[in-house]
């Protein structure tokens, strides 16, 4: 699943295409229902509208103008491509958000993206935002607000860091390589960090991230930038995916194990239990 680096990345790719200040010709429905069905007074709505911003909150993609805002979730599979006008649908292109210099591009294979509307007045409340926790990337996520909130929490800090209640984005691709960049074993409490250790973790947790930005993102299965390009950062992944492999720092072997249904992965000498 697209993260927070393929996310942020992508909208990169778009302001680089420039699509702020294009006008929106045309709403292509290829499928009426991915995720969740698409609204068809879109196609309507949306012709002869501005496009005034385009921005990230946690995993979701916001396009603004000024009567609402698409709000786009890439899913498992899903990626959005900048294409020229009259450049052919593949089988899985099931939307194109054609503007006045070009078209915007949705291909989701496994339909379990999203394109939803949501009016200006709605943004701040919609379900989808209400309960979201804080951005890893802002200067309020430091260790004084990460000690705060995990202290007397139980949970494994590799969950917690996946919770989007307590912090948005950080899935378990960047959770694995944080906690192993930061010497910190995932299964320790989150309340028994010492705020030495959150000053670290917040510290690997930012750099792991901006690193995977600039990287373009982990393309593991079917991500794409909108220039048609994968991402890169799989290739410098220290742990993720790489169970009986040596470790890069010490040459244990990396051990993969199941938390919350999802796979962990970590180094057992670098990443020691907590006495």
């Amino acid at each position: 699943m697209p993260e927070l680096p393929e996310v942020q990345s992508t909208l990169n790719h778009l302001h680089a295409k420039q699509l702020v200040g294009q006008v929106i010709q045309q709403l292509v429905l290829r499928a009426l229902k991915l995720r969740w069905p698409i609204d068809r007074q879109l196609c309507k709505i949306l012709p002869g509208l501005k496009i005034q911003s385009i921005t990230r909150r946690a995993k979701y993609l916001i396009i603004g103008t000024s009567l609402g805002n698409l709000v786009i979730h890439l899913g498992m599979s899903g990626s959005l491509q900048v294409v020229a006008k009259g450049t052919p649908a593949g089988k899985h292109d099931h939307i194109d958000l054609e503007l006045s210099e070009t078209v915007l591009r949705f291909c989701d294979p496994r339909k379990f993206g999203a394109w939803l509307w949501v009016r200006n007045s709605e943004l701040p409340h919609h379900k989808l935002f209400a309960q979201l926790g804080i951005e890893p990337l802002d200067d309020t996520f430091d260790a004084d607000f990460l000690y705060k909130i995990s202290r007397a929490k139980a949970m494994p800090i590799k969950q917690f860091l996946m919770q989007a209640k307590n912090v948005v984005g950080i899935g378990n691709i960047y959770a694995s390589e944080s906690l192993f960049a930061a010497k910190i074993h995932p299964l320790l409490p989150a309340g028994e960090l010492t705020i030495e250790q959150c000053q670290d973790l917040v510290a690997q947790i930012k750099a792991v991230l901006h690193a995977a930005i600039a990287a373009g993102g982990s393309s593991l299965r079917d991500f794409m930038t909108p220039d048609g390009k994968p991402g890169y950062f799989a290739g410098s992944l220290q742990v993720y995916g790489r169970a009986g492999k040596p470790c890069r720092n010490c040459q244990t072997s990396i051990t993969k194990f199941v938390l919350a249904q999802r796979s962990t992965f970590f180094c057992a000498s670098c990443q020691p239990p907590q006495d």
